[in-house]
């Protein structure tokens, strides 16, 4: 089989999931290095410390995304593995998103959406788990 074929059969969840997992990781390993290497000194420590919490999760959750996408490989299209995706993606957007602004800005409102992110984040690893929860 090709990569074309292959790329035809993977359904569009494993598709959708597997590229966002790819691409987000790769924002997180870039933000990451960018904060080590360009924020350092320019920003107080608890600051960069804020930065670095962003990067891991949001590296930990792009991991997440590859998950949800291999699994929509080998498994049949699930609404609930779709919503774990999408759940882990606006954890990233509001958990990481809202720490990384934060940190350059100082805006400490936003603090306040952070949670909701990992609310998300939650809500993402619960569903992914429920997917292997009596499937029918």
């Amino acid at each position: 089989m090709s990569a074309s074929q292959a790329t035809m059969a993977m359904g569009s969840t494993a598709r959708t999931f597997f590229l966002l997992g790819c691409i987000s990781a790769m924002v997180a390993v870039a933000l990451g290095a960018f904060g080590a290497h360009a924020l350092e000194g320019r920003l107080t420590p608890e600051h960069i410390a804020t930065w670095e919490t962003a990067a891991q999760y949001h590296f930990y959750h792009s991991l997440g995304l590859l998950i949800v996408g291999l699994l929509g490989m080998h498994l049949t299209e699930s609404a609930r593995l779709r919503w774990a995706g999408w759940s882990m993606f606006i954890g990233i957007l509001l958990f990481s998103g809202s720490l990384y602004v934060l940190s350059v800005s100082g805006i400490s409102y936003l603090g306040a959406v952070t949670p909701f992110g990992g609310v998300a984040f939650l809500v993402a690893w619960l569903l992914l788990a429920s997917t292997f929860i009596k499937r029918t």
